[in-house]
């Protein structure tokens, strides 16, 4: 149950990355640039569509459509890493739409942990939200806004934290 809460929340991250590349892809685009990939605009807008696509289906479906996140999560992860150890400069790495998330060690981790919840969340038959609503109505309304507070709380672990951090050992 644990991994398919986290499968949740880091599927429906991926949707809000997702809209957030599709409406302002020139932080993603720079992101692609540092790292010598293909940068065009429309290359940064459909990652974001894929984002959407595969997380939204994941999330409405599961099934194997749940290995889709992982896979992405996985490319993420790698991308991340090589950008860090090869120094490359990105003040974005392009996840929010916004120019001011640099990559750091803390997208790794929770990029590796969204991957392995994933992969756990299709072998314990994730079946979708659908399957949320089987229950009662009132269990699932909860379970879905504590999923949208986890999404929130994961953003601003993303965002916001590395900034703060970087502040508070120049102080």
């Amino acid at each position: 149950m644990v991994a398919q809460a986290w499968f949740l929340v880091s599927a429906a991250l991926l949707v809000v990355s997702g809209i957030a590349k599709m409406a302002d892809p020139v932080p993603t685009m720079g992101a692609l640039r540092a790292a010598r990939l293909p940068h065009r605009r429309l290359t940064a807008v459909a990652l974001g569509g894929l984002e959407v696509a595969v997380a939204g289906y994941a999330i409405a479906f599961g099934g194997v459509a749940v290995l889709g996140v992982a896979a992405l999560y996985l490319v993420f992860t790698v991308f991340v890493v090589v950008a860090l150890r090869l120094g490359l400069p990105l003040s974005s790495c392009g996840c929010f739409g916004r120019a001011d998330t640099p990559p750091t060690w803390l997208h790794v981790g929770y990029n590796s942990v969204a991957a392995v919840a994933a992969v756990a969340a299709t072998a314990g038959g994730w079946g979708g939200v659908r399957g949320v609503w089987q229950t009662d109505a009132v269990g699932a309304i909860v379970y879905l806004g504590l999923a949208g507070l986890g999404v929130f709380a994961s953003y601003l672990l993303l965002s916001e934290l590395p900034p703060l951090l970087s502040l508070s050992r120049s102080a």
